[in-house]
């Protein structure tokens, strides 16, 4: 169950302490997409989003990793002007152990950000990197990650038992 929790949990993008992940020695944030940035219907990025990571540009190396297919992650590559990793096949390791090398980070200077347990703070706690889970932001899912939250509950279920987790108790 430990491979679930997350380092950091907050309510969205915008609730996390930036400034105290840069003193935290963290140089590389990675960025789950969908449900993450943007709801999943939305196709480019939103203005908010943009000034978030024209901000975010300014201490980290930012990276969108994303299970989504390179044709979705494009508008958002342009218009953040980030790098991106799609078809991540995440919880797997092999795209995060790839940004890595490709960009010469070690464990300790990564923090990855999404909305799923099953997928981005698994991954993220798999490779040794910083995990911090936020809430998903739309309501719209696709059929693998209705699986995944079905899934999902029982983890929450168990990890709120062993008041480890709780939805809504946010935490740094």
């Amino acid at each position: 169950m430990e491979n679930f929790i997350p380092d950091i949990y907050q309510r969205n993008i915008y609730d996390i302490d930036y400034k105290r992940l840069k003193k935290m020695g963290i140089k590389c944030l990675l960025f789950d997409l969908d449900n993450t940035i943007v709801p999943v219907k939305t196709d480019i990025p939103t203005k908010k989003v943009k000034e978030l990571f024209l901000y975010l540009e300014n201490d980290f190396k930012v990276i969108i990793i994303s299970n989504s297919n390179r044709k979705r992650l494009i508008p958002f590559k342009e218009g953040l002007n980030v790098d991106v990793a799609a078809s991540a096949r995440k919880p797997l390791k092999k795209k995060y152990v790839k940004i890595m090398e490709m960009y010469k980070f070690k464990e300790h200077e990564i923090a990855a950000i999404g909305d799923q347990l099953l997928t981005d703070i698994w991954g993220a706690n798999r490779v040794g990197i910083t995990s911090i889970l936020i809430n998903p932001i739309g309501e719209y899912e696709k059929l693998g990650t209705k699986i995944n939250r079905f899934m999902e509950k029982f983890v929450y279920y168990r990890l709120k038992k062993k008041n480890v987790l709780i939805k809504g108790k946010y935490y740094e």
